[in-house]
């Protein structure tokens, strides 16, 4: 693996960073975790994320016939690792950036396009993700939520939950079940869904950091013209996992980087804390560096795959699984270096940095949920990287 980069990606790079240091945020580039009202933060990123599409950092990769910079994955990964290092924010809309448009792009026809991809790079659309159901996260292909033809119509009715900003999004990427007469997986189909239509009901849900950023969404005879099937009837299957793995590819390098400035805050909490010398606390924070570096490296590894031409595949869950391990590592190691302060939270006068490590360490509980718990990655990789026989 060759890291030099291009003439072409330094020039990149450069550019970048002299507009991440002109036009970061007052606040910000202090820690990757802020509490904050979530109203707030909400209108805050929308602004920040159309000052990104405005200097053409919003969808770099995509072709620029929808609106995208036609870039290189090389520097779409470039553009993710800056913006951690720097710690600024992330785009809002990055269900639509990282997940639906790419997936729109591969399998979407011509009009879904030109109709959709170019207002989720302005952030004047939010997109929200219909997959996980009370009785179906892990095992996504027992969804139950129906979608029955009826004339150019599809009738909706079901329930999906854990639906990030639903109650914000001007669509929903549904996945529904079109077939009850074959096998689970082969009776699925994807759908665009507009959440203002007659029939939608959101309910947000407080999580434990307070915020309620995740929704329950009911659908009770919900009509969907044909125009908004994705991909092929019944062919719903292929094309959802196709988006998680964009999903994975996409976020991947983020991730890695976000991991690395985790730990450089976690060493420097140690100092702070004045326990940076004691040997046990040196050999966790020892262990946590090399296994970030690790995973940096393997992440690189898939990330060169993706350069060579070939589609995101079933090891983008081995990176996922240790990038999430370590973050639950780090704040839980970050909580015992407080002490008795780990216990105070945003607001406190005496909480360590305004509580943003337990602010942070709350929201890594759900790190091995998200997106396919940590059980899903470990059955992925044992059946299609290891080729294991099913359990």
């Amino acid at each position: 693996m060759n890291f030099e980069l291009t003439e072409q990606e330094k020039r990149f790079r450069d550019n970048l960073r002299q507009w991440l240091q002109e036009h970061l945020p007052s606040g910000w580039g202090k820690t990757v975790f802020e509490p904050v009202d979530l109203h707030d933060k909400i209108v805050f990123l929308k602004d920040w994320s159309r000052q990104l599409y405005e200097a053409g950092y919003a969808g770099l990769s995509w072709p620029k016939e929808y609106g995208g910079a036609g870039a290189t994955l090389m520097e779409q990964a470039i553009f993710n690792e800056e913006v951690a290092h720097f710690k600024a924010p992330t785009p809002y809309n990055g269900i639509a950036l990282g997940m639906v448009g790419p997936t729109l792009i591969e399998v979407g026809t011509e009009a879904q396009k030109q109709r959709y991809l170019a207002k989720m790079l302005t952030c004047e659309e939010i997109w929200c993700q219909g997959y996980s159901e009370p009785g179906s996260g892990s095992d996504l292909a027992s969804l139950q939520t129906r979608a029955v033809q009826d004339g150019d119509e599809f009738v909706i009715n079901g329930q999906k939950v854990w639906t990030s900003y639903a109650h914000d999004a001007a669509f929903c990427f549904l996945l529904t079940r079109t077939d009850t007469t074959v096998p689970k997986h082969q009776g699925l189909s994807c759908f665009i869904v507009d959440m203002h239509s007659p029939g939608v009901t959101i309910r947000p849900l407080k999580q434990i950091t307070g915020e309620s950023e995740f929704n329950e969404v009911f659908f009770e005879n919900v009509r969907v013209p044909r125009d908004n099937l994705v991909g092929e009837l019944n062919n719903g299957w292929m094309v959802g996992i196709g988006l998680l793995m964009h999903e994975r590819a996409t976020t991947s390098i983020l991730g890695q980087a976000n991991v690395q400035v985790l730990i450089q805050e976690l060493v420097d909490l140690a100092r702070q804390r004045g326990r940076h010398q004691e040997p046990v606390i040196r050999q966790r924070l020892t262990q946590l560096y090399t296994e970030s570096a690790a995973v940096k490296y393997y992440g690189y590894r898939c990330l060169t795959k993706r350069l060579r031409g070939l589609p995101p595949g079933p090891e983008g869950s081995a990176h996922r699984l240790a990038l999430t391990r370590i973050v639950q590592r780090a704040q839980e190691l970050a909580m015992e270096l407080e002490g008795p302060y780990a216990q105070l939270m945003h607001g406190s006068a005496w909480a360590v940095q305004d509580g943003a490590w337990q602010f942070s360490f709350l929201r890594s509980r759900s790190a091995t949920i998200a997106g396919g718990t940590a059980e899903i990655q470990l059955n992925i990789i044992g059946e299609r990287v290891l080729g294991l026989p099913k359990g």
